[in-house]
């Protein structure tokens, strides 16, 4: 089988990746002139840094496989350091155990300063999908949302509670039940797994796609049993190539792809989408208008990573810390690059990298790179002190990076894939469906890619 797919992120490369394995024929194709989409590494000040995403959720096992699969197992590492705090009520404040901000420790909490009072009541669990804040402030009370939910959750989606759905962006939460703080305190009390909960790829998590691109285009893949195939062709992946129309043909598919003036028709037996919700709506509009309606209804926000190289070695506190949207600063979480990874560290300067922007709050990016770096500096100084001047910066803008699943994104993701399911030959994967991070992502590429060749449709409702 001959399958296109659309979108050369870590979704699409990782589709790509499970279909030649199952010794399929795979073309990869992507309007921009890189693979990687939002990971990728860069130099700055001399050193090599991530500009995209820089961990991976450790403890599920479909991006470390992945990692090990393509060759990279003994760059994964772990964090030196996971100390991280809040910076609140104009004091870096040590962030106390939580459940997604949920307070699994009262003392530390208590001790920390972040919160004045949390209420611990039962409610009954709703059945219909309600926004993260409604669920914990009649729970936990106003503040623990404000002030601890809140930023964990802006630093997974640059979202805010108040809008995004208990389901969709924290069923941790939901898991929790009726009283939340009393069951994320007696969760405390059973002893955890020990294994670390983040990783990242010494060199970069932006490296992972590279590796992959090589893995894809050599002339032996390894299939499903480890064995190595060289009957199955190296994969074809093509940058700078843009899907202007997918559509069904004969008994398969055809796309018209390319640069304006120069688009080709390209025939394929299957196609899966691996696009963010935008481009993947309009993809689908003839094929599968329903899905397309409900992807139509998805939004983004952008974001701005600030990455600043030092060329003394600074002291800092932990590995960085967050900010709730309620304290109004510029930006909204701060990382010690060079405390948190040691191979950022072993190159003797001192990394920090800011977030900047948050959904419906736009206007912080709408300003030059100095500015930004500026602010950011201004921010950085008032919260861990006096630094010196950078030896240089940078600004990555992420335009459209993150899907907000706002309440009722259960319902949509069931919508767009029970449309597609009626579709034979049609699949969608990528980051606005059943996660954000890296490994769920490539987890739901790889389910994309069950239900594709192993012809599983199953029933959403």
């Amino acid at each position: 089988m001959r399958v296109a797919v659309v979108g050369a992120g870590i979704a699409g490369l990782s589709a790509a990746w499970e279909l030649r394995r199952a010794g399929h024929e795979v073309i990869v194709l992507d309007g921009a002139e890189r693979v990687g989409g939002k990971l990728l590494t860069g130099e700055v000040g001399g050193v090599r840094v991530d500009l995209g995403a820089e961990s991976i959720l450790a403890r599920r096992p479909e991006a470390v496989g992945l990692i090990e699969a393509v060759g990279l197992a003994d760059r994964l590492v772990h964090p030196a350091t996971t100390a991280a705090a809040v910076w609140t009520k104009g004091a870096l404040r040590p962030l106390p155990p939580t459940v997604l901000g949920i307070p699994a420790d009262t003392r530390a909490l208590a001790a920390s300063g972040i919160v004045e009072r949390v209420e611990t009541r039962s409610v009954p669990v709703p059945q219909e999908d309600v926004s993260v804040a409604d669920f914990v402030a009649e729970r936990a009370g106003r503040e623990v949302v404000d002030r601890l939910v809140e930023p964990l959750l802006g630093g997974v989606y640059a979202g805010h509670a108040d809008a995004l759905s208990l389901r969709a962006a924290a069923p941790q939460i939901a898991a929790l039940g009726e009283d939340p703080v009393s069951a994320a305190v007696a969760a405390r009390s059973v002893p955890a797994e020990d294994s670390p909960v983040f990783a990242g790829i010494a060199g970069g998590v932006g490296t992972l796609p590279e590796a992959l691109a090589a893995a894809l285009t050599a002339p032996e893949v390894r299939g499903a049993g480890d064995e190595p195939r060289r009957d199955v062709p190296p994969a074809v992946i093509r940058t700078g190539c843009t899907v202007r129309l997918v559509e069904p043909h004969d008994e398969g598919w055809r796309l018209l792809a390319g640069a304006v003036g120069s688009v080709e028709a390209i025939e394929a037996d299957a196609v899966v989408l691996a696009t963010p919700a935008p481009a993947s709506a309009r993809l689908l509009a003839e094929a599968a208008p329903e899905a397309a309606f409900a992807l139509a209804a998805v939004s983004y926000t952008s974001v701005a990573l600030t990455t600043l190289v030092f060329e003394e070695a600074l002291e800092l506190p932990g590995s960085g810390f967050l900010v709730p949207p309620v304290d109004s600063r510029f930006v909204k979480a701060a990382t010690f690059s060079s405390s948190k990874w040691s191979w950022v560290g072993e190159s003797g300067h001192t990394v920090l990298r800011a977030s900047v922007g948050r959904a419906g709050d736009q206007a912080a990016l709408q300003v030059g790179d100095a500015e930004i770096v500026a602010r950011v500096l201004a921010d950085l100084t008032e919260a861990v002190g006096p630094l010196p001047q950078p030896a240089e910066a940078h600004v990555q803008r992420w335009g459209g990076a993150l899907p907000q699943y706002e309440v009722g994104h259960l319902d949509r993701v069931a919508t767009v894939r029970r449309s597609v399911a009626g579709v034979p030959g049609l699949e969608v994967c990528g980051a606005a469906y059943d996660g954000v991070g890296i490994a769920a992502v490539v987890a739901s590429a790889q389910e994309a890619v069950r239900r594709l060749t192993e012809g599983t449709r199953e029933s959403f409702t």
